[in-house]
């Protein structure tokens, strides 16, 4: 089978993490650590830090097998690429959990496509209209945008829905079209728009 084969018949077994990485205005680097399951596009953000240490990855994947059990997730793959900042131990962490780590090939983004577009979303989305102070600053905002993603923004990949919400029952009277009344919510200080029908 193809590997886009292997994607559609395990998105329920999937996940896929990877590095984020951005400057503050000092000049520091900062690498934020994010996972997303496949199926319904929920991300999780494990962390930032200035160095990312064999410890501080493997108490993230530690952290993120803690989250998914609490979620009842049925994952059984993680895709990541071959970068040096995963040691043994974070696959031994995921393998505990009964989670087997897939590698991407060399230079092949389009093997962790749904990962790699939500790194280039979360860039355009929010990295670059924010100036990011420091890492305290970085994980607040990437929260912020993690509550966005995961409970507002449509995805197309899942036929417009959210992670973390259904879809609205559709509006068939065009009496209610009419009357709609819809308010905005701004986060992150006007960065990111939430809209919403009033009461």
């Amino acid at each position: 089978s193809t590997w886009a084969d292997f994607l559609r018949s395990q998105a329920d077994a999937l996940l896929a993490c990877d590095f984020l990485e951005t400057v503050t205005l000092t000049g520091a680097r900062m690498y934020a650590f994010a996972a997303i399951e496949h199926a319904s596009r929920r991300i999780h953000i494990l962390g930032a830090t200035g160095h990312p240490s064999t410890a501080w990855v493997a108490q993230a994947a530690k952290n993120l097998v803690m989250d998914l059990e609490d979620n009842g997730s049925r994952a059984r793959y993680m895709i990541r690429d071959r970068d040096a900042k995963f040691a043994e131990l974070f696959d031994a962490v995921l393998a505990d959990a009964g989670i087997n780590v897939v590698l991407s090939g060399i230079q092949l983004p389009r093997m962790n496509s749904i990962m790699e577009r939500w790194v280039q979303t979360c860039r355009r989305e929010l990295l670059d209209r924010t100036l990011i102070w420091n890492q305290r600053h970085l994980l607040h905002a990437l929260r912020e945008y993690e509550q966005f993603y995961n409970r507002h923004r449509p995805h197309q990949g899942i036929a417009n829905a959210r992670p973390l919400r259904s879809l609205p029952a559709p509006i068939t009277d065009p009496e209610q079209i009419t009357r709609l009344d819809v308010r905005r919510h701004d986060r992150l200080g006007g960065i990111l728009h939430e809209y919403q029908h009033a009461a």
